[in-house]
Order: structure tokens, then C-alpha cells, then sequence
């Protein structure tokens, strides 16, 4: 017998209703540019442009490629201004951070001194560049988790990386699992504080052994669903082989285009820092 695998059947397996939605892989006009393309050609491209400026220890080049992905994921997503500022709330931290260590602990010429802290110019230059990237993989990140549904991603990676179906489908219920811890917490902590006293004032109990039977209570939540669904799973004939797939992801000459855009631009712009003298390697550590 043959299974048949679809977006619907292993979206309805994983808790997530797909009534009215379009099909996967079926190109909608009403969603932006970069929810259209292939998952695994946006993740591909996400892997090849972290990979390049891991090499790139200047600040300039970074900063450019951060500045024209800042501008490409606010046009062809959804991500409103107020949500793509939040998202960088993490990855800024971390960059200042990064930034603070290198102009601190960085030998080289010293541009600042206040008692026992120095900055130095290479410190600036070598922490400025790690910062920088750091924002840049960042907002390449939201970029991608804002415009791509998981369910489309797990149905391309099996198709077009070749990723098993059982790896694939584990790795999306995991990710439906995750989502919906806050929910579930938030569900069991209301539930037990209408049972148990009330302190003093009013409010509601916050002592380590309520926090520790909410704990409890959302582990056992989590891991009775985690059955349910590797039942589920298995119910309809997950790791069978030959597979068929009722609405194939592929990919089209809109991705290929994606791809040429996104190489010809990181090209350009290293092109163009290496042409003015800017664009420093590894070998930026070592001055």
C-alpha cells in the first residue's frame, strides 16, 4: 500500500488546522515575496551568507549587508517595524556585548583610558565586526522564521534536501510542542492558582512549591502529548515506503532568481569593500 502524505494530514496530525488555507507549494498572490519562496532554498541561503562573513573581520562589509537585508526582510515579509525592533532585542544585546569585550581585552592603539579600562582602535574594528555580523545573521534569522511556515519547511526539506520523513515529521512536532509551552503554562498556572490560597494580599501563589506542581503538571502535559502525537503519527503510516506527496514544494525559477539576487548582491558588496581597501579576513585577529 501506498501512504499518502499531504500539508493537511500532517497539519491535523500536529494539532493545526489548515481549513481555508492554500495549499503548500500552491503560489498565492495575497502573500508577500519572501513567504512564496522554497523554505529550504531561504534556509540554503541563510547557511551560504552566515558562512561567507564568518570570514569577515571589518565592520564596513557587515554593515552594508546588514543595512540591504535590514531593508529586504521589512519589504517582503510581514514583520511590521515594532516586531522586526523587538526581534533584534536579543541579537543587539549579544552584540554590544561582543563589541564591549574586544574594545576592552584587544591589544593595539589605545583611543580612550579611564583607570584600569582601555579601548583600543583594533579592539573597536575587530569587536565592530563580530557585532555587526551578529546583527546580520540575526535579521537574516527573523527573516526567515518570519516568512516561512514550519509545516512548508519540514514537506521542502523531505522533498528537495532529501531529510528521512521520520526525522522531518519529529522534528516538526517537537517545534508544535515548543510553541505551545506558553500557552500550556500559562493554561495549568491559572488552573492551579484558582485551587490553591490565596496569599495575604490577594494575590495569586508564587511560592517554589507551586512553581515546582506547575512544572511537574506541564512535563507531564507535554510528554502524555508527545504520545499522542508519535501515535498519530504512526496511525498514518509514517516511515512507509514508497511515499507519495498530494501537493509537491518545488523548486521554481522564482527561487532560482532568489538565489542569483542574494549570491550577485553579497558578491558586489564584497567586491566593492575589497576595491576601497576595506574588506579584512581572519588575518584581522592577528594585528
Amino acid at each position: 500500500m501506498t501512504a499518502v502524505v499531504g500539508p493537511d494530514a500532517g497539519a491535523s496530525t500536529l494539532g493545526t488546522s489548515t481549513l481555508g488555507a492554500p495549499p503548500l507549494g500552491a503560489p498565492t498572490h495575497r502573500a508577500p515575496a519572501l513567504d512564496r519562496r522554497n523554505p529550504t532554498v531561504k534556509l540554503a541561503l541563510v547557511f551560504v551568507v552566515s558562512l561567507v562573513v564568518m570570514f569577515v573581520l571589518d565592520p564596513v562589509t557587515p554593515t552594508v549587508l546588514y543595512v540591504l537585508a535590514l531593508a529586504g526582510v521589512a519589504t517582503t515579509t510581514r514583520t511590521s517595524p515594532r516586531a522586526l525592533a523587538h526581534a533584534h532585542i536579543p541579537f543587539a544585546a549579544f552584540a554590544l556585548g561582543v563589541l564591549s569585550v574586544n574594545a576592552l581585552s584587544r591589544p593595539g592603539h589605545e583611543v580612550w583610558h579611564a583607570g584600569p579600562l582601555s579601548v583600543t582602535a583594533e579592539g573597536l574594528a575587530v569587536g565592530g565586526a563580530l557585532a555587526m555580523r551578529t546583527l546580520l545573521i540575526g535579521v537574516l534569522a527573523v527573516g526567515f522564521v518570519r516568512s516561512t511556515d514550519p509545516v512548508a519547511l519540514m514537506h521542502s526539506l523531505r522533498q528537495n534536501a532529501r531529510l528521512g520523513p521520520r526525522v522531518a515529521y519529529a522534528v516538526l512536532a517537537g517545534y508544535r510542542v515548543l510553541q505551545d509551552l506558553p500557552r500550556e503554562w500559562a493554561t495549568i498556572q491559572h488552573a492551579h492558582a484558582v485551587r490553591a490560597p490565596r496569599t495575604r494580599d490577594g494575590d495569586p501563589p508564587r511560592s517554589p512549591r507551586h512553581l515546582g506542581r506547575v512544572i511537574f503538571t506541564l512535563l507531564v502535559v507535554t510528554v502524555r502529548r508527545g504520545e499522542r502525537t508519535a501515535q498519530s503519527l504512526e496511525s498514518r503510516g509514517l516511515g512507509l515506503a514508497p511515499r507519495t506527496t498530494w501537493h509537491p514544494v518545488r523548486v521554481a525559477r522564482a527561487d532560482w532568481a532568489l538565489v542569483a539576487g542574494v549570491l550577485m548582491v553579497l558578491g558586489l558588496v564584497l567586491a566593492a569593500t575589497a576595491g576601497l581597501g576595506v574588506l579584512r579576513g581572519p588575518g584581522a585577529l592577528a594585528g
